[in-house]
């Protein structure tokens, strides 16, 4: 057994993320007309596109999502004096990379300018160097069939399917079962939770008091999923672009395309089927839902691709895509926007986001760390950051009590006392959320809190049923 090397492949098999796309993503992060040199430099081939991205783009490889049954596996084969060869279709300068981080890699072959060393190529090179049958190989796709066929055991790391490719060309087959409950990995991704904020599309049609108009509960129930489903496209995009910064997350590093537990393949398909589904429910509300639609999608881009990283502007940036949300509804049933609500909800959303941004630093200065990963804040600016922000939701609180005492009142509710009811309920929730968050107790998404804390859900419905009465 010593004497047989072992060859390894590398993307989906001894780390579960596919370094081309993830080094694609990363560059086009980095500044977006890269897109197009991409297409040039594939007309070159393959290995070409490889090898110039690879030379524009850092990966931390101490990072990556690693398979470790495999890596045991492969430790316990070294120690026994089996010569081990990292053999894959990325590029040389990531393999040379990922061979150094482990260390027990006797050789790398990889793909360079020339060639592009994968299926039949990678056999032709393997079986020039080892000999037919003189290599065992470790794989995970179909392209690996012609190679497992030169070699004298495959061991496959994959489900069914790809076990029984394999056992076509080698009948001596050792497997590491990789079962992943896709359903439940793209629902997750998609961030269906998330989905909640998206109720703020009928905050028009009950500030408007058209609740009970069938017609227009069915266009805002149209407009809602809609905005869901491009809300989840632009989450599946946000989490591709930001791997490197949420695989240094607590939390975050545990998201499916961070973990590698979701392959990025599949969230590209996915991104580009919700895009067209959400543009297909579009068409069929008025154009101006369509044009907030379309900046919501151009804001949150710019946001993913370069204003997070802005401090302060990113916060505002927040808050303006939860504001969004109020006026698409509007567009979606026509209903004109008072100023009130603008405010209001610019404020209050504002102080949201700054609670997001808080308790993420919080959790940084527990962890000892100074800043936080592709943001523009220290852990110093956090008693500043609270100020603003419960400032900022107070302010929200006194908007509504200004509007209380205006003529607009009046005229749209028949018993605008009652709204006292929502103002001394929206003051409690604003103090209690920054109380939690000044505790360390806050989810760092205040969304998901306020969804699954009892309090704060009650103090939700409660707020709502004032609007009610009063009207």
């Amino acid at each position: 057994m010593a004497a047989i090397p072992l060859c390894v492949d590398l993307d989906g098999t001894l780390t579960y993320s596919d370094l081309l796309i993830e080094s694609f993503l990363a560059l086009v992060k980095k500044n977006p007309l890269y897109l197009f040199h991409c297409i040039g430099w594939l007309l070159r081939g393959k290995g070409y596109l490889k090898a110039q991205i690879a030379a524009r783009v850092a990966i931390d490889v101490s990072l990556l999502p690693y398979n470790t049954r495999l890596i045991d596996f492969l430790k316990r084969e070294r120690s026994s004096g089996r010569g081990l060869y990292l053999c894959t279709a990325g590029d040389q300068r990531f393999a040379e990379q990922i061979a150094s981080h482990f260390g027990f890699f006797k050789g790398v072959m990889a793909s360079n300018e020339l060639r592009n060393l994968s299926g039949a190529s990678k056999a032709g090179a393997l079986t020039a160097e080892f000999g037919v049958q003189g290599f065992d190989y470790c794989g995970d796709s179909r392209a690996d069939v012609p190679v497992w066929k030169q070699a004298r055991k495959a061991i496959v790391v994959g489900g069914k399917s790809i076990q029984a490719a394999a056992s076509k060309g080698n009948h001596a087959t050792v497997v590491f079962d990789s079962k992943r409950p896709l359903l439940w990995l793209v629902i997750k991704e998609m961030r269906v939770y998330q989905w909640v904020k998206n109720l703020l599309i009928f905050v028009p049609l009950l500030a408007s008091h058209r609740f009970a108009n069938v017609e227009a509960l069915s266009a805002d129930a149209i407009a809602f999923v809609s905005f869901s489903f491009c809300a989840s496209s632009v989450y599946l995009l946000n989490d591709m672009l930001d791997l490197d910064a949420d695989r240094r997350h607590s939390r975050k590093r545990e998201r499916p395309f961070a973990s590698g537990e979701l392959p990025l393949a599949a969230g590209i398909f996915l991104m580009f089927v919700l895009m067209l589904a959400w543009a297909a429910l579009a068409v069929l509300l008025p154009v101006a839902f369509q044009l907030v639609l379309v900046g919501y999608v151009a804001m949150t881009l710019a946001y993913s691709f370069r204003l997070k990283r802005i401090m302060l502007v990113d916060v505002f940036v927040l808050a303006a895509l939860y504001t969004t949300r109020i006026v698409a509804g509007g567009a979606a049933v026509d209903v004109v926007l008072s100023d009130w609500l603008i405010m209001f909800s610019v404020m209050i959303f504002l102080s949201l986001a700054m609670v997001k941004r808080y308790t993420e630093l919080d959790k940084m200065q527990r962890e000892g760390k100074g800043s936080t990963a592709g943001r523009g804040y220290l852990t110093a600016d956090m008693n500043i950051l609270r100020s603003f922000g419960s400032a900022s939701g107070y302010v929200a609180v006194l908007v509504l009590a200004l509007y209380m005492k205006s003529t607009d009142v009046t005229v749209l509710y028949s018993h605008p006392h009652r709204l006292w009811i929502l103002f001394c309920l929206l003051l409690y929730w604003i103090s209690r959320v920054w109380m939690v968050a000044f505790r360390g107790e806050m989810h760092d998404d205040p969304i998901a809190y306020a969804i699954k804390n009892r309090s704060s859900l009650l103090t939700i419905v409660l707020c709502v049923v004032a609007v009610l009465i009063a009207i």
